[in-house]
């Protein structure tokens, strides 16, 4: 008996000591690991400080220089398109926020608004290509013939360009009599929105691309139709710019999809700062600069070579130096 007490008694101390020396060793280590976390939670709370204080100043910067560019806008694209007539094409999903902002830039800068034709989510459906083709081919002037292999959307878009914008300066601001159908077709089909008079046609055009990327199986497809359309316009008047935001310049978006083009398409413009004051005066920059037959990729996005077009050279005017008229003679006296 007097053994398993002793026993007892042996393996309650151990316990014991074990429990104290448990209590004591997790406190003692406690005390650094609390310590420690406090230390970091302190650094981070300042380092989120001043991320949110960078943050905040850069903000206000932005801001500020967006003022700015608004308040100068006026003056800087003062006649730029001055006799111009400019249609805007919108894809389906293009931001309807900046449309006002758009609009008036363009007009600030001395171009005629003609009006706004918006491609509906139908135009790209997949089950409506073969009804596009067949209404574009329908409507196709007489003795219109298209290139083999062409896409029901660069059919669409060569009968929608000739019915939107024209090369030829005495034809622009008149419907073009031989599609002159094409736009209501279209609009009954239930493949555009119309607003303003578009028919009246331009000399320029703006195509606005998507706020976001298409998604999905077919987003390839809807990029290439939306190349289509704006490689017609540009064919068909003098000249187009495709523009929107990084979004659409990103991996995926309408604008990579237009510099990854090719040949066919590599005389359309394109800027992807649209949501920026800046960046819609680069519009009419770029708008400017395909006048002049020129072409380039503006912005900030990774297909970017510029943020915008060189400035306009102006044209020196020789001075005429006026021919010295010989003094009379002095007649002499005497």
């Amino acid at each position: 008996m007097i053994d398993f007490r002793y026993h007892l008694v042996s393996i309650v101390a151990i316990f014991l000591a074990l429990t104290v020396g448990i209590v004591l060793g997790s406190t003692v280590i406690q005390d650094p690991i609390i310590e420690s976390t406090q230390v970091t939670a302190e650094t981070l709370k300042k380092e989120n400080l001043t991320l949110r204080a960078e943050m905040a100043a850069q903000q206000a910067r932005e801001d500020g220089n967006n003022t700015f560019v608004g308040a100068a806008t006026a003056e800087l694209v003062e006649r730029d398109l001055a006799g111009e007539r400019v249609v805007v094409v919108e894809a389906p999903g293009a931001p309807t926020a900046l449309r006002d902002p758009l609009r008036e830039v363009l007009e600030l800068a001395g171009a005629t608004y003609t009006g706004r034709v918006s491609l509906t989510d139908g135009f790209l459906e997949p089950e409506q290509a073969g009804v596009v083709d067949g209404l574009a081919t329908q409507l196709a002037p007489a003795g219109a013939a298209f290139p083999e292999g062409a896409t029901p959307y660069d059919k669409a878009g060569t009968v929608l360009a000739a019915a939107l914008v024209t090369n030829m300066r005495p034809q622009a601001g008149t419907v073009n009599t031989a599609t002159s159908t094409v736009l209501s077709a279209f609009q009954e089909g239930g493949f555009i929105a119309v607003s303003g008079e578009p028919a009246d046609r331009a000399t320029l055009a703006i195509v606005v691309a998507p706020a976001l990327p298409y998604e999905g199986e077919t987003a390839e497809t809807m990029n290439g139709a939306i190349v289509s359309v704006s490689g017609a316009l540009d064919k068909a008047g003098l000249g187009t710019v495709m523009t929107g935001t990084t979004a659409a310049s990103a991996t995926g978006g309408v604008i990579a999809a237009l510099l990854d083009s090719g040949e066919e398409t590599s005389q359309v413009s394109s800027v992807d700062t649209l949501d920026l004051p800046s960046g819609r005066i680069v519009v009419v920059d770029a708008l400017r600069e395909q006048l002049g037959g020129q072409s380039g990729a503006y912005g900030i996005g990774s297909g970017a070579t510029a943020f915008e077009p060189a400035p306009a050279v102006p044209a020196i005017t020789p001075s005429v130096t006026p021919s010295a008229t010989p003094s009379p003679v002095a007649s002499s006296t005497g």
